[in-house]
């Protein structure tokens, strides 16, 4: 648990800077402690950083733009669909990710789906972005509310792209996240640069 602590405080600061409107908040703050409590006794987290040779105008903008995430955002051989996106502080989108036919079965909302809700918990222009991920599955293995914290810094040759997740749900692996989410960086990259 001592291992935890700076990430359960992560979680809690980005709680409580989320937004001034009294009903998101008091919905966040008790989604946010019940990842923390949830996560009190697990290593359920991952970070990956990429510098990408592009400004973190450009980089916001792709984690902004549902078209640009539709393009990027599903890690190897997957392909994105966006269904609805709302660029707010308290608003999100929905979006899945869809396996290629060779490798159906594997999804979580369907045999070849991932489908999940994201919120905007925090749009910091330029430097960073907080969501609450929700899977929508039946299996409890994907339930519960997942955080992913993105930060831009400006570094010697470009944009410094830092991924975490926080209490990534059971039925994910935390290595397989991590892969999943270098595979996206690696796809941003390329959209980004050619």
């Amino acid at each position: 648990m001592e291992n935890n602590r700076p990430s359960q405080l992560r979680i809690l600061v980005s709680c409580f800077s989320v937004t001034n409107l009294n009903f998101y908040k008091l919905l966040v703050t008790f989604s946010c402690l019940n990842a923390l409590m949830a996560n009190a006794d697990s290593n359920r987290h991952t970070k990956n950083s990429k510098v990408i040779k592009a400004s973190p105008e450009r980089i916001y903008r792709a984690f902004t733009d549902p078209d640009a995430l539709a393009n990027w955002q599903a890690p190897g051989e997957m392909t994105a669909r966006v269904h609805h996106f709302d660029l707010r502080i308290g608003g999100g989108y929905s979006m899945s990710l869809l396996y290629p036919s060779s490798q159906s079965g594997r999804g979580k909302s369907s045999e070849r789906e991932d489908r999940f809700t994201a919120q905007f918990l925090e749009l910091t222009p330029f430097k960073r972005i907080v969501q609450a991920i929700k899977f929508d599955s039946a299996d409890p293995a994907f339930s519960g509310m997942m955080f992913m914290m993105v930060t831009l810094a400006e570094a010697e040759l470009g944009t410094e792209v830092t991924i975490q997740f926080e209490n990534i749900p059971l039925g994910i692996r935390p290595v397989d996240n991590e892969i999943g989410t270098q595979s996206s960086l690696e796809k941003l990259e390329r959209y980004l640069v050619g």
